[in-house]
């Protein structure tokens, strides 16, 4: 994970009917990333909002 990536550990991912999920966008806060899933959820596919937690990170 790049360091811009850790910045942004809330992720959008989006479906696909084969399986796969990809990563359409990644956000600072939960709030700002479900806004966004609001907006992508009124046209086709199905989102999801997650926290991709950087590997190798440990809490406390």
């Amino acid at each position: 994970m790049t360091y811009s990536e850790q910045l942004r550990p809330w992720a959008i991912f989006r479906r696909l009917p084969s399986g796969e999920n990809v990563c359409v966008y990644r956000f600072r806060t939960r709030t700002d990333a479900d806004a966004y899933t609001s907006i992508l959820r009124q046209g086709e596919g199905i989102f999801e909002v997650v926290f991709d937690r950087p590997q190798g990170v440990t809490q406390g």
